[in-house]
């Protein structure tokens, strides 16, 4: 059974509905949710997606934009002999390596990434180029222009 949602995404949303379709159509039930992530709107033409990557590194990370899609990884390195003698007795803090790819709108592009507090924050917007913007195309008749007849001929002749 499927845990989340994604119709409230359909309705306010522009330029991630292909996404949300692929995710939609993508996910098996009871698929893998790791690393959480969210994808939020913060404009008319910009995104946000945060990827919670708690316990990684920025060296750890990597992003990755080609095409249509956006791929990160995260891949932990391995300890050097000696540095970590502790032995751990429960491990609830996931360290696997993972990989989310999303599939972007067209013209969607990586604008910035930042990692704070354990939350990878990637920038997107929305640039769509000026040939593929809507423009405005003036009317304009083909029909004579009315003549106005005042009688003024007809008070030169008299």
């Amino acid at each position: 059974m499927r845990t989340y949602d994604l119709t409230p995404f359909y309705r306010s949303t522009v330029g991630f509905d292909r996404l949300f379709s692929l995710l939609d159509r993508a996910t098996p039930d009871g698929g893998t949710g790791y690393p959480p992530y969210n994808i939020e709107r913060t404009g008319d033409n910009s995104y946000r997606v945060t990827v919670a990557v708690s316990g990684f590194a920025q060296n750890e990370l990597s992003i990755v934009a080609k095409e249509n899609t956006l791929t990160i990884k995260g891949e932990k390195t391995a300890k050097v002999n000696g540095q970590d003698k502790a032995e751990v007795l429960y491990r609830g803090i996931a360290a696997r390596a993972f990989e989310r790819a999303f599939q972007l709108a067209d013209f969607v592009v990586v604008k910035n990434a930042s990692l704070e507090n354990g939350l990878l924050h990637v920038d997107l917007v929305r640039e769509i180029p000026e040939a593929k913007k809507p423009r405005s195309i003036p009317i304009t008749t083909t029909a004579p222009a009315p003549q106005v007849v005042d009688g003024s001929a007809e008070k030169a002749a008299a």
